[in-house]
């Protein structure tokens, strides 16, 4: 059967407000899954694992990914391509309910742009934060995955053609931020990293340097884990990967790191059963309150010996005080060339 027939069967384009998803994480009344989120055993504002949050957050994408591409393809599979600029607007905690409502806002010859908008409900009551999931669409007929064309969505709304339009910017500059990591220092850039180098020379220097804000933890991937056959979930990858930036974040932060942005998750190889995880947490970048950690995992396949990176992550965290407010951080000081570069990338992008 074709695209154009099931497309037919299933009569005309689907709008996006068709392809809306809400789940909910019932805190009020359910203490156990409550407690199972919190990040302390004490008192504090925005007291919620946000690794906790992030492993939701991607069952969510997928959930809504698949129910609208089951529509043409009841036995496919859906996998994260990307994680795009999640924003965190206003601190979360476990004592009210939490609304996740997503919808699909772009679709592609493959892949979908799913966004999500978590809520606060009670007291309180707000809008917590925004990200974009890029998913794409697997067959896995015959045992081999391939990707699915896909129907696009009708866009007859105003504030849907609006989403596309800004969905498509985040293309472009997803592309471009790819093409810009990879672009030699500018001259301004250059005469920096010059200076900062210059001022690691002088006697008496007791600057942090990077090479000793970093962090890796290894582990084996079993089936628990599984998601996909075969495959093991994402969110599980992207919450243990924030978990160890969590923790080089804190060797910078004199107060409390708490993350204010994800700049990107990159999924760029799939992670089977029993391959080995290697995690590194890297402490790349310090702005005056912000502190940015690039995170990678590499995948170690135990039967053909084969080795890949698997996922690449920028997360940006703030130091705050008791009371939520910004505290300055110490800079850091790049020394190699490896780190140079990612102190340019992470510095690109920067969140003061």
């Amino acid at each position: 059967m074709t695209l154009q027939d099931t497309t037919d069967r299933n009569n005309e384009l689907l709008t996006p407000h068709d392809t809306r998803y809400l789940f909910v994480l019932p805190f009020s009344t359910d203490p156990v899954l409550a407690r199972r989120f919190l990040a302390r055993d004490s008192q504090i504002v925005g007291n919620i694992r946000f690794g906790k949050l992030l492993e939701t957050l991607d069952k969510v994408a997928e959930n809504t990914a698949l129910a609208y591409i089951g529509r043409f393809y009841p036995d496919a599979r859906v996998v994260t391509a990307a994680v795009d600029n999640i924003i965190l607007r206003n601190p979360a905690n476990t004592q009210h309910d939490l609304v996740f409502s997503s919808q699909i806002n772009h679709v592609g010859k493959s892949s979908m742009e799913v966004g999500i908008r978590i809520e606060c409900l009670g007291s309180g009551s707000g809008h917590l934060a925004t990200c974009y999931f890029t998913m794409v669409a697997r067959s896995t007929d015959c045992g081999e995955a391939r990707s699915l064309s896909l129907p696009p969505l009708r866009y007859e709304q105003e504030v849907d053609l609006k989403r596309f339009n800004k969905a498509e910017l985040r293309r472009h500059a997803y592309r471009e931020g790819l093409a810009k990591a990879e672009e030699m220092p500018s001259l301004e850039e250059y005469l920096f990293l010059k200076k900062l180098h210059k001022e690691q020379e002088v006697e008496g220097f007791d600057g942090l340097r990077a090479g000793s804000l970093v962090l890796e933890s290894t582990c084996r991937a079993y089936p628990e884990q599984e998601n996909v056959p075969k495959t093991i979930f994402g969110g599980y990858l992207i919450r243990k990967a924030y978990e160890l930036a969590a923790l080089a974040a804190e060797k910078v932060a004199p107060d409390r790191p708490v993350p204010c942005q994800v700049n990107c998750i990159n999924f760029n190889q799939p992670v089977l059963l029993g391959d080995q995880l290697k995690f590194t947490a890297r402490v790349v970048y310090t702005g005056r309150t912000t502190i940015a950690v690039q995170s990678d995992i590499e995948r170690f396949s135990r039967t053909d010996g084969d080795k890949a990176l698997s996922n690449s992550c920028l997360f940006m965290f703030r130091n705050v005080d008791s009371d939520m407010n910004p505290q300055p951080v110490p800079f850091i000081y790049p020394v190699t060339y490896a780190e140079d570069a990612r102190f340019l990338n992470a510095y690109r992008q920067k969140v003061d």
